[in-house]
C-alpha cells in the first residue's frame, strides 16, 4: 500500500488547496500568519513534505473561505 503521503489523492488535495488559497488571493504568509504557524509550514504542505490533518484542514478551509465539501467530493473523484 502506498503512502498517503506520496499518493495522487494527496498530491490532488495539496492542488486543491493551492488553487483555493489563489481564488482567496491570499499568499502562504498570509495563510500563515492568519494561523499563528510560519510560512515554511505552509509551504512544506505545498511541496508534499507535510501531511494536511483533518483539523488544519477545516483551519485552512475558514481562513481561505472554502467549503470542505466541495474539496472532499473532488477528492473522491481522483485516482488512487
Amino acid at each position: 500500500m502506498t503512502k498517503t503521503l506520496h499518493s495522487a489523492k494527496h498530491r490532488r488535495l495539496v492542488e486543491l488547496l493551492i488553487e483555493q488559497r489563489k481564488v482567496a488571493g491570499l499568499t502562504q504568509a498570509d495563510v500563515a500568519k492568519a494561523l499563528n504557524r510560519h510560512q515554511l509550514h505552509i509551504a512544506n504542505i505545498k511541496s508534499g513534505e507535510r501531511r494536511v490533518d483533518v483539523v488544519e484542514f477545516l483551519e485552512l478551509a475558514q481562513v481561505t473561505g472554502f467549503e470542505p465539501n466541495a474539496i472532499l467530493n473532488a477528492l473522491l473523484e481522483t485516482a488512487d
